[in-house]
């Protein structure tokens, strides 16, 4: 029976909603699901969501832990939830209503909810797809079909949105978009015409293909028509990404009943691409490996077979291995045990209890999820989605609108989807930390920039495939290399020949990888630079004063910090690099931000801190903060500038207006410029910890080039930020380019 429930008294609810199903189990609904999250995310402040049927017995439902981890959504778990599956079964249409009643509860309090359908379970007498239908009508929301292209050809994949447009239709919902997901690579366009034929001539019009059908590879740029709209539902496509069905090394442990003994636990969370059982001599086994194996031998033949696939997994000229599942719940010999202590390798190496062929069978029926506990897997499906589907014209088509308020969470998001949509060239000279690698791990998957690591090829490589990282698509460069050497020799010498630079002195000086990082962006190899997380600030940035050097009109080279609060992100300079500016420099300081924060997309209202308010105080302090307001109107008389203010007065509307009436920044501020580094650094760092403020930086300013310094305590997670904020940076670098060139 299809349940229909009365919603002529219930209004309109306050979110923005999306019903994603699909129509089969192995469609990877949860990419999509996790993808259109990441869109809404950039847009809204109070992202929520919901799915309708879930298992009972308490389990919490690993799609609404991943969304509601991943985008700190504060509505409790119970309330994103409808009903149970035994309820489903029960009284369908109850459970319709408790459903639609839930939901409303929660959109209340939303701007955009991601509802993601029931996974196939049989949750009601009808068809899974057609209960899904119904929820989606009586929710009155329209539906993102998912639609699964494995092993289908285009006529196939055709013929299931044809049969599910029907359902659609006969239970009165509204479709929006298909996602045809995992689709064999090369085969994206045509299944995306011929899924097409299915909405008719009318779906390709006069428009350009990417309006009503993207392009994956393309950005939507065209509007479609009031009439395409309602006719014609977005089709995209995303290529079959074996990494995101593939196990980790966890799942499969966990599968075994198996324990660590040796290795790196952070390594459980590698993917598992395949599976061998060694059940033969070791040259046999060595034979049969591949990237990302998982290994299956007796717990009893470890005397030669451990050692051996340890030295493979090690050496450059063999696969890495994912881990190692020893089984029979044999305990290991006393030499082994010592041996894997003796070479620390960070190979996972299991015990399991259970006989070789059980383990073998129970791991071969594994298959992966992308979840909260898989960082890696998540990263993957976003990048996955990025390059499928063209959001803007998916939110566009549902009308998702931004919100006035930016968190922090919409902040990152933001420059996440501007690195992507003009993809920079990005250097990273300290390939031999972990960090670095984690953080390349992370932009790669998500098509964020084009990365450069600094290195030996054989070195990093084996290092990223020990820490169970994947940096196919990142190019290692050796500073090493003596065509680059020489030509950057030559090309400091001519730079620096006024300060009596050799070409003996400067082939050494070059080899520096703070040096070489610098002469490739110099050279135009790559668009900027991250580096800081081994190296001295001074390391670091003394290369760019000596090679990029300062854009025209600016004296100094200075910083920011982003400071993202709850509702709205401030920009604070200098609180890093210039101890005690002159008025000149404080002056170049507030113009540099002020382009900086413009740059990101705050709207630059100026505020030149004091401990005086207008023409209230006097003294040194206070008037080397007017002079340099004076300095910063005439360099730029459009911007809105205000100095000397007190941080008060600039930063509450109340107090604004009693001290300095009138003013288009007192009260209204969104760049903070500090009149020392004294008083700077203390005051982001107060920000930070009492407000529970975000500090995304030291961000450079000044120089012709973006490069930017890493504090040498930095987390991944901060050096993925810079590297974003980098390639943000060289796009304007690019854009603004581009213009002198136009003016020339």
């Amino acid at each position: 029976m299809i349940a229909h429930v009365d919603q002529t008294d219930q209004g309109e609810t306050a979110a923005q909603g999306l019903y994603i199903t699909a129509t089969d189990a192995a469609s990877g609904k949860t990419v999509v699901a996790l993808g259109v999250a990441e869109a809404m995310s950039r847009r809204v402040r109070r992202l929520g969501v919901f799915r309708p049927v879930v298992p009972g017995g308490g389990a919490v439902d690993p799609v609404v832990d991943l969304i509601r981890t991943r985008y700190r959504i504060d509505e409790p778990y119970e309330d994103c939830v409808g009903t149970t599956y035994d309820a489903v079964h029960l009284d369908p249409a109850r459970a319709v209503e408790t459903i639609v009643d839930r939901y409303r509860a929660l959109a209340a309090r939303c701007e955009a909810v991601v509802v993601v359908g029931s996974d196939f379970t049989d949750a009601a007498n009808t068809t899974e797809f057609g209960f899904n239908a119904n929820v989606a009508a009586n929710l009155a929301l329209p539906v993102l079909l998912v639609v699964g292209g494995m092993e289908r050809t285009p006529q196939d994949v055709a013929a299931v949105v044809r049969v599910s447009r029907q359902e659609l239709t006969r239970l009165h919902a509204t479709e929006l978009a298909v996602i045809v997901n995992r689709v064999e690579p090369g085969e994206e366009d045509a299944v995306r015409r011929e899924v097409a034929t299915v909405f008719g001539p009318a779906a390709f019009g006069e428009q350009t293909p990417n309006s009503a059908i993207p392009n994956s590879a393309t950005p939507s740029t065209a509007t479609p028509s009031t009439t395409d709209q309602a006719a014609n539902p977005l089709v995209f496509t995303i290529p079959e990404v074996p990494g995101l069905t593939a196990p980790t090394i966890r799942d499969l442990a966990r599968a075994a009943g198996g324990r660590l003994i040796s290795g790196d636990e952070a390594l459980l969370d590698r993917e598992a691409a395949s599976l061998v059982v060694a059940a033969m001599s070791l040259p046999n086994v060595l034979d049969r490996l591949t990237e990302g194996v998982a290994i299956i031998a007796p717990g009893d033949r470890t005397a030669g077979l451990v050692p051996g696939l340890l030295a493979a997994h090690e050496a450059a000229n063999f696969p890495a291995l994912s881990g190692v599942f020893l089984t029979g719940g044999f305990t290991l010999p006393a030499s082994v045990s010592r041996l894997l202590e003796g070479v620390s390798s960070p190979l996972p190496i299991i015990a399991s209890g259970q006989d070789t062929l059980p383990t073998a069978l129970h791991l071969a029926a594994v298959r992966g999820e992308i979840t909260a506990d898989h960082p890696g897997k998540v990263e993957t499906a976003l990048g996955a989605f990025a390059r499928g589907v063209d959001t803007s014209a998916l939110l566009n088509r549902l009308n998702v609108t931004r919100s006035v308020a930016v968190t922090p969470l919409m902040f990152q998001a933001q420059l996440l989807e501007r690195a992507r949509s003009q993809r920079r060239r990005i250097v990273l000279p300290e390939g031999s930390d972990d960090r670095i690698l984690r953080a390349a791990d992370i932009v790669a998957r998500r098509g964020a920039a084009d990365l450069l690591v600094l290195g030996e090829q054989e070195k990093v490589r084996a290092r990223a495939n020990a820490l169970g990282l994947d940096l196919a698509g990142v190019r290692i460069v050796s500073p090493a290399d003596s065509v680059l050497v020489e030509e950057f020799a030559h090309e400091y010498t001519r730079l620096r020949e006024h300060k009596g630079m050799t070409l003996d002195r400067a082939r050494d000086i070059v080899q520096d990888v703070s040096y070489f990082g610098t002469m490739m962006v110099h050279t135009g190899r790559a668009d900027g630079m991250v580096s800081g997380a081994v190296h001295t600030t001074a390391h670091t940035i003394r290369p760019a004063f000596e090679i990029i050097r300062t854009e025209p009109g600016v004296s100094v080279v200075s910083s920011v910090f982003f400071m993202l609060l709850a509702d709205r992100v401030l920009v604070y300079g200098d609180c890093a690099v210039i101890p005690d500016p002159d008025a000149e420099q404080l002056a170049d300081v507030a113009v540099s931000s002020a382009r900086t924060a413009e740059a990101f997309g705050v709207h630059p209202r100026v505020a030149m801190l004091s401990y005086s308010s207008g023409e209230s105080g006097s003294g040194k302090d206070v008037e080397k903060v007017r002079e340099a307001a004076k300095l910063a109107h005439a360099r730029d008389p459009d911007l809105p500038l205000e100095g000397p203010i007190q941080y008060d007065a600039a930063a509450d509307p109340e107090v604004g207006a009693l001290k300095l009436p009138g003013s288009a920044v007192a009260g209204r501020a969104t760049v903070f410029i500090v009149p020392d580094l004294n008083t700077g650094n203390n005051l982001y760092k107060a920000v930070q910890r009492s407000a529970g403020a975000i500090a995304v930086g030291p961000v450079l300013q000044g120089l012709r080039k973006p490069v930017n310094d890493l504090s040498r305590g930095a987390l991944v997670q901060d050096i993925v930020n810079t590297i974003v904020i980098t390639a943000v940076q060289a796009q304007s670098e690019t854009s603004e380019a581009s213009e002198v060139d136009g003016q020339r």
